[in-house]
């Protein structure tokens, strides 16, 4: 059964940090694509960041330069350093993990909430 577990979500002001883990069981963690999206009040799912093996990481425009994906093979772990966070940044964050040529597992999401 694959579960994909997310922590570190909270309440921070805004300027503050955050480091979101997600911890996957279940995959070839290794294999997958691994990666953030995020989901506010009333708006759509979108994309924050995605991680390859191998490749250089794939930012949402509205998160470069303040944001940071890493994974760690060994420990089945993608993480998440948002840095610099804004009112705008406050959404429930999802892990995802993609097999090549397969669909997407999600977790169940973290709340990150930042007041202004």
């Amino acid at each position: 059964q694959v579960q994909l577990v997310e922590s570190g979500g909270g309440l921070v002001q805004a300027g503050g940090s955050l480091r979101l883990s997600c911890v996957a069981s279940g995959i070839i963690f290794s294999i997958n694509t691994v990666g953030w999206y995020r989901q506010a009040p009333g708006k759509q799912r979108e994309l924050v960041a995605l991680i390859t093996s191998g490749a250089a990481p794939n930012y949402a425009d509205s998160v470069k330069g303040r944001f940071t994906i890493s994974r760690d093979n060994a420990k089945n772990t993608v993480y998440l350093q948002m840095n610099s966070l804004e009112s705008e940044d406050t959404a429930v964050y999802y892990c995802a993990a993609r097999p090549p040529g397969g669909a997407s597992y999600w977790g169940q999401g973290t709340q990150v909430t930042v007041s202004s």
